[in-house]
């Protein structure tokens, strides 16, 4: 890739080989946040940047809150992978794509640093400015390839971001006792369940069946919005957190 001008003030720039032209005319309207899943931030950037590893981002944020641009906003990153979020199959062409040096779970899940944190919204909160993209439509890697990714992670502080406006965030109500609903189980209130999960994204087929599509949907949501308890298992606690979020959501709020 030719050289080119940073987006963000204070970013440096690497260029990385690995992008291609969006296959759509439209502008970014989603950002999707990553770990690294490396040991290092160096690691990962010099991954991100190598031809022979076929992925990339839009941006690497460091640890120590060390910004580095390594595709054009305009370009298409390949940082999703196979995914879908809201009716959207191609999340790569839809969106801007960040990864964030931590870890992750194969490193303990480490904690986020403050520094790394505020340059997460600082950047965040520029590139839905330039794109126009709300607060609704920044999102996990693992909310658009459930089962298949975990990234940001449990410990990942999307309060922090929402207090910027950056992204939304509701109170998960305290898991406890009460109805659940848990693979094998049938019937109407199932398939209102499932009905829920695809107004918050997730690919959904309302039958009514609670199978491991629906196990890995649930499990997802609660990586994200109920991480006090990721098991799968659709309890009052996740349900109901399901339900405010879902009130965050311009359209349905």
């Amino acid at each position: 890739m030719a050289p080119f001008d940073a987006e963000i003030d204070g970013a440096t720039v690497r260029p990385s080989p690995n992008f291609g032209e969006r296959r759509t005319d439209d502008a970014p309207h989603l950002i999707v946040l990553h770990y690294t899943g490396m040991a290092t931030g160096p690691a990962a950037e010099d991954w991100l940047c190598a031809p022979e590893s076929e992925v990339s981002s839009h941006y690497l944020v460091h640890e120590d809150g060390g910004i580095v641009q390594m595709v054009p906003e305009e370009k298409r990153a390949w940082h999703a992978g196979r995914s879908f979020w809201r009716g959207i199959a191609d999340v790569n062409s839809a969106s801007v794509g960040i990864e964030i040096a931590n870890g992750g779970h194969a490193f303990g899940l480490p904690d986020y640093p403050e520094p790394q944190i505020a340059a997460v919204v600082t950047l965040v909160a520029a590139i839905m400015a330039r794109h126009g993209i709300g607060a609704h439509d920044v999102i996990a890697h693992s909310d658009v390839a459930p089962g298949r990714k975990q990234d940001p992670g449990e410990r990942f502080p999307w309060g922090r971001l929402a207090e910027a406006g950056a992204a939304i965030h509701a109170a998960p109500v305290p898991v406890g006792g009460g109805r659940f609903f848990a693979p094998g189980d049938v019937g109407e209130p199932v398939a209102a369940l499932q009905s829920m999960l695809g107004l918050y994204g997730f690919d959904t087929d309302p039958d009514g069946v609670f199978g491991e599509k629906t196990r890995i949907q649930i499990e997802a949501f609660q990586r994200r919005h109920r991480p006090a308890r990721v098991d799968g298992i659709a309890d009052m606690s996740t349900i109901e957190t399901l339900n405010r979020v879902l009130r965050l959501y311009p359209s349905l709020g």
